[in-house]
């Protein structure tokens, strides 16, 4: 299978920014269109055809054959690039240390992300009034407990990235939830573990040109 693939996304999307860093680590080329957050661009008829949920990320790709594909969900967007592109490895080899690179992932997409999502938060918005200083501290509360945990994990498996000693699945995840949560304020000091990979991070260009600053639809 060969062929173009094209991010849908949006530069401030974390689910996006973790697509990116995952492309970017398997040195792979990519495309990107972005469809506004804000304006409900993901809703739009044309895109739901493909992306049914109306979420971003997607990725799309034509084969050599003409036929289109597409992929939707973050966490299965990046096992696709892992099992398509092997090389570099984004999961250990040991069927054990995988399990606990993908529960590190797993809090970050199950635990702390959904209940963050924009549309969780313009719900708790319209449908409940919470204001800003509540929205706040609504993020920072599922933000805390999944930090606290993964602190744990990653002083006990971590050697400058959440597992060992290169990045795998998990940092796609933490990094731009670290992004995240430093966007809203939250106070990242209990989690020195958690800020050393981020440090880490920051002197590897797949990490550093997947930053949502630097996407060509960041807001300038």
């Amino acid at each position: 299978m060969s062929g173009e693939l094209v991010l849908h996304g949006y530069w401030r999307s974390s689910a996006a920014y973790r697509v990116r860093i995952a492309l970017n680590l398997k040195g792979l080329a990519f495309t990107q269109i972005t469809h506004d957050l804000r304006t409900g661009a993901q809703k739009a008829p044309d895109y739901r055809t493909f992306a049914p949920h109306g979420l971003v990320p997607a990725l799309t790709l034509e084969d050599a054959a003409g036929e289109a594909r597409a992929f939707i969900q973050s966490p299965a967007i990046i096992e696709w690039i892992e099992e398509r592109y092997p090389l570099p490895p984004l999961l250990p080899a040991d069927i054990h240390a995988r399990a606990i690179v993908r529960s590190m992932a797993a809090i970050i997409a199950c635990d702390i992300h959904p209940l963050n999502n924009l549309r969780v938060l313009n719900h708790l918005r319209s449908s409940f009034g919470v204001d800003a200083d509540g929205i706040g501290r609504w993020i920072a509360e599922w933000v805390r407990e999944g930090f606290a945990a993964l602190e744990i994990l990653v002083e006990r498996h971590g050697a400058g990235y959440c597992f060992g000693a290169t990045p795998t699945l998990a940092d796609c995840y933490l990094i731009p939830q670290l992004y995240s949560a430093d966007r809203f304020e939250v106070d990242l000091a209990p989690y020195p573990a958690l800020l050393a990979v981020g440090a880490t991070a920051r002197t590897l260009p797949a990490f550093v040109d997947a930053h949502p600053n630097v996407q060509p639809d960041a807001d300038r």
